[in-house]
């Protein structure tokens, strides 16, 4: 309680102390009481946090503007692996408006035919933080899409995905889970991933969120070492040629990246640096041979159909309806002020109307701010 009021207590009588703390307690109790009966409404909802740590953990988004394409996507979304809130997530960070760290750019790169960014950011907890840009010239969101899913074609482009597996799939939501084996560089032993992903479509703006996922049944191995933490998701969108035609016929795919090797993070950074452009290029080369591959008539891989399973969304009811959350959240909970206004209140009041001198004035102001604190941390 503090040296003053170690000092203050003592010099009077219990019978004093009481007379002073009891309407105290009951400025108190009256408080919380008020407080409960005025709680607006919002704070009777799920208390479920967003994914992003600067949203309010008191509010949860209402899942009405998720207009799906079947009465079925809404079943359990088929055991939970990727949810609304992953799409969310996204969202904010497609927008810029998750509340992380700045992003300090790392890579500016061309070619006639696709352009590359890059930034990093370093949070306080967890490992480095990825974001890209990058635009393909003629392409459209549909084919960059299914290129990315595609993980049979995958292999002919990305040498380091040793091993690929469809562990569970669900045809109304288009949700997936799959194995993945990557290789790494020699020092390091290969490495698992168990990956959930869905996509959501935002009027031809694709969402695809990838991530890693619990799924004991494959059980852990000592190799290939599981990578638990990852986190990997793109938007993909139309964008205008750089040719300065004023044609939507480039595609820009914004990348959001992280996860935990099992590595230093220096070290890991260090080799991103080093190795990003190289891997980067190689992107390309594939995306246009599976161009080529579609053009000639070739059909889609079990992978790349479930890329055409989408969750509707409508990209305008999306941020509207969330304008009018953010005002909702936005307005201050006076529901946890009020026991300290009437803690304070009470206290001056009867340090004002009871004139029994300084000392007693100083515990009753000490008491007082004692539960003001208090309040403020129900």
């Amino acid at each position: 309680m503090g040296l003053l009021s170690s000092l203050v207590f003592p010099a009077l009588g219990f019978s004093d102390l009481l007379v002073f703390v009891a309407p105290l307690w009951i400025a108190v109790a009256a408080g919380v009481l008020v407080g409960w009966f005025w709680r607006p409404k919002w704070a009777y909802l799920d208390t479920k946090p967003f994914l992003s740590d600067s949203s309010p953990k008191f509010f949860k988004l209402p899942t009405s503007i998720l207009k799906t394409s079947s009465p079925q996507a809404d079943a359990k979304e088929k055991s939970g692996f990727v949810t609304d809130d992953d799409f969310r997530h996204l969202w904010k960070l497609v927008e810029v408006k998750d509340g992380g760290p700045a992003w300090i750019q790392m890579m500016d790169r061309s070619t006639p035919t696709f352009s590359y960014q890059a930034w990093r950011r370093d949070p306080e907890n967890g490992p480095p933080q990825y974001r890209s840009r990058t635009v393909f010239e003629d392409a459209t969101p549909e084919m960059v899409r299914d290129f990315f899913w595609d993980d049979e074609f995958r292999s002919k482009w990305d040498d380091m995905l040793l091993y690929s597996s469809t562990l569970e799939r669900c045809k109304s939501t288009g949700t997936m889970v799959v194995q993945w084996v990557r290789k790494f560089p020699f020092f390091c032993s290969d490495r698992e991933y168990i990956i959930g992903r869905r996509i959501w479509d935002a009027g031809r703006v694709f969402y695809c969120v990838t991530k890693g996922v619990q799924y004991p049944s494959v059980p852990r191995q000592n190799k290939p070492r599981r990578v638990d933490l990852y986190y990997s998701s793109w938007c993909i969108r139309a964008v205008e040629s750089k040719r300065g035609d004023g044609e939507m016929t480039s595609c820009e795919v914004l990348l959001f990246h992280h996860e935990d090797m099992g590595i230093p993070w220096e070290i890991a950074k260090l080799g991103v640096r080093q190795g990003m452009w190289g891997a980067v290029k190689k992107i390309e080369p594939g995306l246009r041979a599976y161009q080529r591959a579609k053009a000639a008539g070739a059909g889609l891989s079990p992978s790349a159909i479930m890329a055409h399973i989408n969750t509707k969304v409508s990209a305008e009811e999306f941020m509207n309806e969330r304008d009018s959350i953010a005002e909702i959240t936005g307005e201050k909970p006076t529901g946890k002020n009020i026991p300290k206004i009437l803690v304070v209140g009470g206290a001056i009041a009867l340090a004002c109307t009871l004139d029994k001198g300084l000392l007693t004035k100083a515990v009753i102001f000490g008491v007082a701010r004692r539960f003001a604190r208090m309040g403020k941390r129900m």
